[in-house]
């Protein structure tokens, strides 16, 4: 413990040529530069540029303090805005859109909200960021790839980065979602290739920094990791930057490497296309205000995630929610909560038990997606959700349901 005190208190030489080696190492793939290219000249040019980050606790800033300006997706802004925006870079603007605990399967259907704010926004930019997260999704990169063509497919055409975190334990996804990143020739940084290696050396072999200084906790990084994961991404801009246009555009048209499922996935809530579905509530006619807050872009406050929801309480009744819609693939979107006074609830579809949705599959607030169908052609479904037996006097939370 005395030795990992000593070392965790030498500081980090940010200047020296082990570092910029060290950060060199993360440049995993530049893949085709056109559309980051077009973003930068645009950026130099005094052109609005926008930079998006989608992506779990990591993107949303946690092991940062302060949460909102140390984080990895802040500190890349600005250096991205120093190098190349124009009189102060006021023409730059960040959109950070992380949320903790979450896979890309929720991350898809907070896309078009979150990061395009309803069509508000057309990103120049966007970094994905869901490696350490994506143990969780249920189609084993199908979500992930749907995401990633989802950003990919706008008709401005943003450059699209992957972003492959790392845990303490020197685990991540990578192995498993970078052929995406290879099958559309897209820029990937590589947190694990840059750091882990260097864990296990000593300072004279070239160690930059120990794990008690990367890590605030087993998954998290502290200020120093999320400097060095800013660092990562800036040099690929300035590689980018320097290298000769890629003449031709990333080809869409060639077969998924997962698949695509959920490409035109949407987001079916109170206020978002609600239109889309006849809804009878039930008993869950209440609106649940105790969710998972976000600190979203630069803000400082925590903004809710899923407010336009359907709450039931035992004092409401027993009465099901019910929904009928014409889709082919059905997400529903529930809360996790640490609270006892949260049960879980049964799903069916077309009178057919297709799930159970449990309230503590993790035992503290969070947004849970889980896929309910999915099918090849689309077709008129009913979907009814009740509490399961013995679970009646419980509450339980339907934040909302992704629909293609």
């Amino acid at each position: 413990m005395e030795e990992k005190t000593k070392e965790a208190a030498e500081p980090v030489d940010f200047d020296s040529d082990h570092y910029r080696a060290m950060i060199a190492r993360s440049l995993l793939d530049k893949g085709n530069n056109k559309r980051l290219q077009a973003a930068i000249a645009k950026a130099k040019g005094g052109g609005e540029v926008t930079l998006a980050f989608i992506g779990g606790s990591i993107t949303h800033g946690a092991g940062a303090e302060p949460l909102h300006t140390a984080c990895y997706a802040y500190q890349t802004y600005t250096g991205f805005k120093g190098r190349f925006g124009k009189e102060g870079g006021d023409h730059i603007r960040l959109i950070k859109a992380g949320v903790g605990g979450t896979p890309s399967e929720l991350g898809m259907l907070r896309y078009d909200r979150d990061v395009r704010r309803d069509g508000t926004v057309q990103p120049d930019i966007v970094i994905i960021e869901f490696a350490v997260n994506d143990a969780d999704d249920e189609t084993n990169g199908v979500c992930y790839e749907s995401l990633v063509l989802k950003a990919l497919g706008a008709g401005n055409e943003p450059a699209v980065i992957l972003l492959f975190s790392v845990f303490e334990n020197d685990w991540n996804l990578q192995e498993r979602l970078s052929p995406v990143g290879k099958r559309y020739g897209l820029p990937m940084v590589s947190i694990k290739d840059a750091v882990t290696e260097q864990f296990y050396k000593s300072r004279e072999e070239g160690k930059v920094i120990s794990k008690e200084q990367f890590f605030s906790d087993i998954y998290h990084p502290t200020n120093a990791g999320h400097r060095i994961m800013a660092d990562c991404l800036n040099r690929l801009f300035s590689e980018i930057d320097r290298g000769e246009t890629n003449q031709l555009d990333i080809n869409l048209g060639i077969p998924p490497v997962f698949g695509n499922d959920f490409v035109d996935v949407r987001l079916l809530d109170r206020n978002h296309l609600r239109e889309m579905a006849r809804i009878t509530e039930g008993s869950f006619g209440l609106a649940d205000t105790e969710l998972q807050f976000a600190e979203l872009d630069d803000h400082f406050y925590g903004t809710p995630q899923f407010p336009f929801n359907w709450m039931r309480t035992p004092d409401a009744g027993s009465e099901s929610f019910l929904m009928t819609i014409h889709c082919k693939s059905l997400l529903l979107v529930y809360k996790n909560s640490g609270s006892d006074d949260f049960g879980n609830a049964e799903v069916w579809v077309d009178g057919k038990l297709a799930r159970l949705a449990e309230s503590h599959a993790v035992r503290w607030t969070r947004c849970h997606a889980i896929i309910l169908f999915r099918e090849l052609e689309s077709t008129e479904h009913t979907v009814e959700i009740k509490m399961a037996e013995g679970q009646e006097g419980k509450r339980f939370t339907i934040l909302g349901f992704g629909f293609v």
